[in-house]
């Protein structure tokens, strides 16, 4: 079985990767397949999404979503060229400590 981690990572580029996609068809004038392809990497982000063992879809979108922004601050670094100043860094963490306190565990 897929690690949580590697999963949540997974999404995350399938979501901003395919996102990027289609920001660059759409933006950027890039090709129509571009989009298409964007549009496809999107669906197949929702189908690893799906391959949590977390019990509830809210809280696993919501844990997703603080991952994501990390993810997205890391994308725009690593394929934009936008270095993140200090704030991205502590709102980057802020959201990783509440995709803590939402995936603790519940009795």
């Amino acid at each position: 079985m897929i690690s949580a981690t590697l999963l949540f990572i997974l999404a995350g580029i399938g979501e901003i990767g395919g996102g990027y996609l289609i920001w660059l068809w759409l933006r950027e004038g890039k090709p129509f397949y571009w989009g298409v392809i964007g549009g496809i990497v999107l669906a197949l982000y929702g189908v690893v999404a799906t391959f949590q063992s977390f019990p509830t879809f809210g809280r696993v979108y919501a844990a997703y979503g603080g991952v994501f922004i990390v993810l997205s601050i890391l994308w725009g670094w690593g394929i934009d060229g936008k270095k993140p100043d200090i704030l991205d860094f502590v709102g980057a963490g802020i959201c990783l400590i509440g995709v803590l306190v939402i995936l603790i565990p519940r009795s």
